[in-house]
């Protein structure tokens, strides 16, 4: 098994466990959740490039995150590129 298997495997696994303990959350808060504590991706289009989803989607579920949830706080928008940079919320 290589490397990126096991890596995207683990991912895989710790957004299932975001999920369990929070049914709340969509797949792609959850994987936002655990990207942002692995330090994989703090910015919406990186995480979307990693995932190979659309960079609308993520930017939906992260404002959407971001504005019910103390999990997550926007750090910093681009208006010209969209990007939203972000952290998770300290306690």
């Amino acid at each position: 098994m290589s490397e990126e298997t096991s890596d995207a495997d683990r991912f895989l696994a710790l957004v299932a466990t975001a999920q369990d303990r929070d049914a709340r959350l969509t797949a792609i808060q959850a994987g936002l959740l655990v990207a942002a504590d692995l330090n994989i991706a703090c910015d919406s289009r990186s995480f979307a490039r990693r995932l190979g989803i659309a960079h609308a989607l993520v930017l939906r579920e992260l404002d959407a995150l971001a504005e019910h949830e103390d999990k997550l706080e926007i750090v910093k928008r681009d208006p010209r590129t969209m990007r939203v940079f972000y952290r998770l919320a300290r306690p």
